[in-house]
């Protein structure tokens, strides 16, 4: 049997790198193909810190959220980071549908 299984693509602040681990599971649970982030910058990837590396992960993250039907913002406090908020507009420029942990204010 097939199913057609809903593609969400997390973002948020790479500082929530469990929150992003349990948002993941359970998505993936309740029956969704999860794209996640790369590299955890903010929770020691040092990777990410390299001349161009951040830009592309950035870039790439985009394209990431072309191949989804929604985005999933993993918010713990409430915190929604510059990165995030561009990739929300992003998200909801091109139709996506946008979800998020702790709903925002």
């Amino acid at each position: 049997m097939v199913e057609n299984y809903k593609v969400i693509t997390l973002c948020g602040s790479t500082r929530f790198k469990d929150a992003f681990f349990d948002v993941q599971k359970r998505l993936s649970l309740e029956g969704n193909i999860v794209i996640s982030v790369g590299l955890f910058g903010h929770s020691g990837d040092e990777e990410v810190w390299k001349p161009g590396v951040k830009e592309m992960l950035d870039d790439m993250h985009l394209r990431k959220i072309d191949m989804a039907d929604e985005i999933f913002v993993v918010n713990p406090g409430g915190y929604i980071g510059e990165s995030t908020r561009r990739e929300i507009a992003y998200a909801k420029e091109t139709g996506k549908a946008v979800s998020y942990l702790e709903q925002p204010e």
